[in-house]
């Protein structure tokens, strides 16, 4: 059994929370954490402010880290974001798909291989990405470039899998910046799990960030992609139960537990 990360665990430069395991379990404790939820929030927001998320979400023999982007954003905006640089659309809006070289890196070297493999024991499969907007870039950009970033702890008898447990996307297909491989494999499409959710597309409405475009370039670069989207235009995150349903049936497939997704967890506020 792996040992569950503590703040001690990271290195300090980085800023996260951890929430325990649901203790709605008798089997879900801290000792007992098969499962890694990371979560990666959107442009803009805190780690801190995902902190009620990840207890809403009451997942038994799960620990949810919920990580910090490393940048601030610009002219007192407040909130921080995870690109390489800051870009505008357009409309003049801040735009999410701005690179994600740095934070990809961190978030597999010292996050991944180095903390929940090297020191606590878990294997990519154990670790699913939830990622809101901007975190789901992120996130898809984590699964896609893990491979490469693994080939020489593989070639070292270290292999812990090139694929993880799945990616929840909220908003987000792969970015632009997506169209060429940050670690240089060549190995084909991922085999991670991904599941996609955002709002409905109405031809050229643009209200929604996950394009048909979109949904082919994340198609080109993982095996197994789901798509779902809400009733209502926009994206975001799911406001009832009947828009949650498809991302807790996913990660009730994909996280390891004995006990399921607790009744009536589908639930936010």
């Amino acid at each position: 059994m792996p040992t569950p990360p503590t703040q001690s665990h990271f290195p300090p430069h980085l800023t996260l929370t951890i929430t325990p395991p649901s203790s709605t379990s008798t089997s879900s404790s801290p000792a007992n954490s098969p499962n890694i939820l990371l979560l990666l929030h959107g442009i803009g927001d805190t780690s801190k402010n995902l902190s009620s998320l990840a207890r809403a979400l009451n997942l038994p023999e799960t620990t949810v880290l919920t990580l910090q982007a490393p940048t601030p954003l610009p002219f007192d905006l407040g909130g921080f974001h995870w690109g390489d640089d800051i870009t505008f659309s357009p409309a003049g809006d801040l735009d999410m798909d701005s690179g994600f070289t740095r934070a990809t890196r961190t978030i597999i070297q010292e996050v991944i291989i180095d903390t929940l493999f090297g020191k606590c024991g878990y294997k990519g499969r154990d670790i699913v990405v939830f990622g809101i907007g901007q975190g789901g870039m992120v996130g898809l950009e984590v699964a896609r470039n893990i491979p490469g970033f693994l080939k020489g702890e593989k070639d070292a008898g270290n292999g812990n899998g090139e694929e993880l447990g799945g990616v929840v996307s909220i908003g987000a297909p792969v970015g632009l910046s997506g169209k060429v491989s940050a670690s240089g494999s060549g190995s084909g499409k991922s085999r991670t799990p991904v599941l996609i959710v955002a709002g409905k597309e109405d031809g050229g409405d643009r209200s929604t960030a996950v394009s048909a475009a979109g949904v082919r370039r994340t198609k080109e670069w993982f095996e197994f992609v789901e798509v779902s989207r809400y009733k209502r235009r926009g994206d975001g995150m799911p406001r009832n139960a009947e828009e949650m349903r498809p991302v807790m049936e996913f990660l009730a497939r994909r996280l390891r537990s004995y006990k399921g997704v607790p009744e009536g967890s589908i639930e936010l506020s």
